[in-house]
């Protein structure tokens, strides 16, 4: 591997936040995100590898932030996408192209019977969220506060500490509420009675539903093989809740779609939303979202409807961008056949194992633990007290980069195999001997070659 300078990496930073306002278009993509030794800028992708400015390669654990769920430039959804291009990529009118797709994520998703398109997950719920309002002629919205993000917009960002240039009219219409908590959703509708339109949530994170009843309680027990299990959950009291208040039910799907079960994570745990947003993985990392739902609810933006009062929806020059749908249909197709969900939840499982299988081995146990399910995992990190600690993350991404292996959170592909979870594997366990070092010192500064990354949603820098 030929190693990239720090000062041609901070050459490519300096340009980078020259020109571009945080030095990418995504935060999440940020410096601060990031080992300050991570390579500034990624030249390409393949498979479940990233490569540098100087083709050093590296084990992706990142996936585009979650939106590649077969492998970068796989080449089944990449001719499909060409094919596209060919065709003439959007045309005057709707294309046959846009009708397929449409009809496609119907025939997946069973609670979807009319869709629209987007090129970002921000507008899609940003939509569905207009679509509840319109349709209910309510104001409010629900979301829960453990969620890290629901849009760009200011209905949402206003809930959080950046509200620097936020319309606050608009956040304030957000009532926030606590995930796993029904008490608390249902003190919000005692406090705005017939005045919430919708409650929006991710119908799980790494942190699942509670179960309702001690059936298959135990995550650590939980396989692919369990979907279609139909156990009453928290996401069950909010679909009788909601549906009691007359308040429509919105899952926000942009990661659990075609991860969690090919029809999504409201199939996997048995419940139905009114509206069900998607994005990311439909398309294999092209970008695309989708709002789609119950066709008299979707019907709000129709124009085919006389008299009936108008919606203006989604309407994007781009939003059906024939390259990005020729894609989700090769990726979904692609998901259906491999059973890609499946393979993800047995990668998982085997990656979860190992890697705390090591920590204790290291008795790091205490300060290092892979939790969720398998097809969600999270990472964490504690000090020597066992607090959480952002320095001891960095310090683990840092030592993991450093054998090649990028892991700011865990997203897996069907690009990872054994191959991959073996290299993974011994990289942690080098990158445990230093993690070991650190604790034992009750110091991260000694082993970090800059500073500790930081939360996305910070006041000030």
């Amino acid at each position: 591997m030929k190693k990239t300078s720090a000062i041609h990496n901070h050459s490519l930073r300096e340009r980078l936040h020259r020109v571009i306002p945080g030095g990418a278009h995504t935060y999440s993509r940020g410096d601060d995100q990031f080992p300050s030794m991570a390579p500034a800028l990624l030249k390409r992708g393949k498979g479940a590898y990233v490569f540098d400015m100087d083709e050093n390669r590296f084990l992706d654990y990142g996936m585009a932030l979650r939106s590649v769920t077969i492998g970068y430039a796989d080449e089944r959804v990449n001719s499909a996408a060409i094919a596209e291009i060919e065709n003439g990529v959007g045309l005057t009118r709707a294309s046959m192209t846009e009708l397929q797709a449409a009809e496609r994520l119907a025939d997946v998703v069973p609670s979807v019977e009319m869709v629209k398109f987007a090129k970002n997950g921000s507008n899609a719920t940003t939509a569905a969220l207009k679509i509840a309002r319109a349709y209910t002629g309510r104001d409010y919205v629900c979301i829960p506060k453990q969620h890290p993000f629901f849009s760009f917009d200011d209905w949402f960002i206003g809930t959080t500490e950046i509200k620097r240039g936020v319309d606050r009219d608009r956040a304030s219409k957000t009532l926030t509420f606590d995930f796993n908590d029904l008490a608390s959703l249902q003190r919000l509708f005692d406090q705005y009675p017939d005045q919430i339109a919708a409650v929006m949530l991710e119908p799980t994170t790494h942190v699942t539903p509670a179960f309702l009843s001690d059936h298959d309680r135990n995550w650590q027990e939980v396989t692919y093989d369990k979907a279609g299990v139909k156990c009453p959950s928290f996401l069950t009291q909010v679909r009788e809740l909601t549906s009691s208040q007359g308040s429509l039910l919105i899952f926000d799907e942009m990661i659990t779609g075609f991860r969690w079960h090919l029809s999504g994570a409201q199939e996997f745990f048995g419940v139905e939303p009114d509206l069900s947003t998607f994005g990311k993985a439909m398309a294999n990392g092209f970008a695309l979202a989708a709002v789609g739902g119950r066709s008299e609810i979707m019907e709000v933006g129709s124009i085919d409807k006389p008299n009936m009062e108008r919606t203006f929806l989604l309407s994007s020059t781009h939003g059906a961008e024939m390259p990005a749908l020729g894609a989700f249909l090769a990726a979904s197709k692609i998901c259906e056949e491999e059973n890609v969900p499946a393979h993800i939840w047995n990668f998982g499982l085997n990656l979860k194992n190992g890697l705390n299988n090591l920590a204790n081995e290291y008795g790091l146990g205490e300060n290092f633990e892979v939790e969720g399910p398998p097809v969600a995992l999270n990472y964490v990190t504690r000090d020597k007290e066992g607090a959480p600690s952002a320095g001891f993350r960095t310090l683990f991404a840092q030592e993991m980069l450093k054998k090649g292996v990028l892991i700011p959170w865990i997203s897996i592909s069907l690009s990872h195999g054994e191959e991959e979870l073996e290299f993974t594997l011994s990289a942690a366990r080098e990158a445990f001997e230093i993690y070991r070092k650190a604790v034992d010192a009750d110091s991260f500064e000694d082993y970090l070659a800059g500073p500790p990354i930081k939360p996305v949603f910070r006041k000030y820098n």
